[in-house]
């Protein structure tokens, strides 16, 4: 009869270190990263046989009926908020809905261009 203790078997290696180390990395992307702001309407833009690239940062909104929105600014705050941000060299991204009458779409323009933005971008899509 042997009353000798059986032999110990090896501990397994912790999962807690590997854990701790996914939640670091976890909140360091999340504490680092930038969430886009989702666009304040929906705009379908017009058609166009274009092969170039918007590459103008700030954008502005058009709704079809021809409200303005920028970074949480409407109508002529949004112009303001524009140009408060830019020079006169600087390049603005205009996403105008399709169904926009070229009027008003002519009359935006204006005002841009009396503001002092001198570059507007449109953005449209390939047909």
């Amino acid at each position: 009869m042997d009353l000798s203790e059986p032999p110990k078997r090896p501990r397994g290696e912790s999962i807690v270190p590997m854990i701790n180390v996914v939640f670091l990395l976890l909140i360091f992307f999340l504490m680092t990263s930038q969430l886009a702001q989702p666009d304040p309407f929906d705009v379908t833009p017009p058609h166009a046989r274009s092969d170039a690239e918007v590459e103008a940062e700030p954008v502005l909104f058009v709704d079809d009926a021809g409200r303005l929105s920028f970074a949480g600014a409407k109508g002529r705050q949004a112009i303001e908020a524009i140009t408060a941000i830019g020079n006169e060299t600087a390049v603005i991204q205009l996403r105008a809905d399709a169904d926009l009458e070229a009027a008003k779409l002519a009359a935006i323009l204006r005002q841009l261009s009396e503001a002092g933005l001198a570059r507007v971008e449109l953005v449209v899509a390939r047909k």
